[in-house]
């Protein structure tokens, strides 16, 4: 038995350095710049000054996916851009999130339903975690679904899920 083990409540460490990461993180996001049609204008307008992004920590659009921790794609998603949104999604490092911006990213839009090239959400290509919806969304809703994405960062944990003990002493 550890000289540590029962003197603090439980969780009390755990949780005080999942506040201080979650916090470095979510107010520190550098999303990657990945326009692919109209929704990328939008996109833009969020990064000027009208809306400045920076006050969200997030001004830092990166060219390359290595130093980035977002991909917000903005516009349609076509099979032949499919294979090459998927490795720069893989090259990116953990942790790694990714807005779906539009009614085109999220559903094909209305090139879906008479076009063979278009795929039917980014979803099926890598996994999203905000959907923006709108033709094109107003940049007030981009910067929305960021603050829902701070949201999600700011309750994520690195501890071990209770349940995952339970089932390790089941095995064991």
């Amino acid at each position: 038995m550890s000289w540590i083990e029962n003197r603090f409540e439980e969780g009390l460490i755990i949780t005080s350095l999942d506040w201080a990461i979650n916090w470095g993180r979510k107010n520190s996001i550098w999303p990657m710049t990945f326009g692919l049609a109209c929704c990328a204008i939008e996109m833009m307008a969020v990064g000027a000054s009208r809306f400045d992004i920076d006050r969200f920590g997030a001004g830092a659009f990166r060219a390359s996916p290595r130093q980035s921790d977002l991909m917000i794609v903005a516009g349609t998603v076509t099979y032949k851009m499919a294979s090459r949104l998927k490795r720069l999604y893989n090259q990116m490092p953990e942790p790694k999130y990714v807005i779906a911006m539009g009614a085109c990213t999220i559903g094909g839009g209305p090139y879906f339903k008479h076009g063979y090239h278009v795929v039917k959400g980014v979803d099926l290509v890598v996994p999203v975690d905000v959907y923006i919806p709108g033709c094109p969304p107003r940049p007030e809703a981009l910067l929305e679904g960021l603050m829902r994405l701070q949201d999600k960062i700011t309750h994520q944990t690195r501890a071990k899920n209770p349940m995952s003990r339970l089932k390790e002493s089941a095995l064991a």
